[in-house]
């Protein structure tokens, strides 16, 4: 029971079992599966741009992370180079303050041994003051005119002096060291 209908062409078909044949079956499969695969594409597109968006976001955090290291670095470096600046004026301190103490011990050994190998030997024009000022056995006179010389001179090192050579020197360094 087939009903005639007209067609846009003007001609004339049949609505039977034509519109199930296997030729309209395929067409409508493809199309099924083109649609199918244009929606699977878009989805395929959104995820990679997605991916994209996120590898961009990880690179921006990873560059702030490794600018935030960076300075941390670099500012660790400072201080550590001031510290060895420091260090070493402390070091030539140590060394020049054992010179001194040495120097001192000298002195005294000295003037242990001139009490031990001439206990009466006066100093001619002293008298009884050379007496009076012993204490410990030592003479204040001679250690007073000794220790001047040192104690009224500065320690002469500088964190200055040491920086400018240290610091350029590493400066020089970590640029080599540190590939940014």
């Amino acid at each position: 029971m087939a009903s005639p209908s007209v067609t846009p062409s003007g001609s004339s078909s049949l609505h039977t079992s034509e519109e199930h044949s296997p030729h309209n079956l395929i067409d409508s499969r493809k199309r099924k599966r083109m649609i199918s695969n244009r929606e699977s594409a878009r989805r395929s597109r959104m995820r990679k741009q997605k991916h994209m968006d996120d590898l961009t976001a990880q690179v921006t955090n990873l560059r702030a992370e490794n600018n935030h290291i960076l300075t941390n670095i670099n500012l660790a470096t400072h201080l550590y180079w001031n510290m060895e600046s420091e260090n070493s004026v402390l070091r030539a301190q140590i060394s020049e303050l054992n010179n001194r103490l040495q120097a001192l011990n000298d002195i005294i050994n000295c003037l242990s041994l001139k009490d031990n190998i001439a206990p009466g030997f006066e100093i001619e024009g002293y008298g009884d003051y050379y007496d009076q000022m012993m204490i410990g056995g030592v003479d204040d006179d001679i250690l007073t005119s000794w220790s001047l010389v040192h104690v009224n001179q500065p320690i002469m090192a500088s964190s200055d002096v040491f920086m400018a050579a240290v610091a350029f020197g590493a400066a020089e360094k970590l640029k080599g060291d540190i590939k940014i």
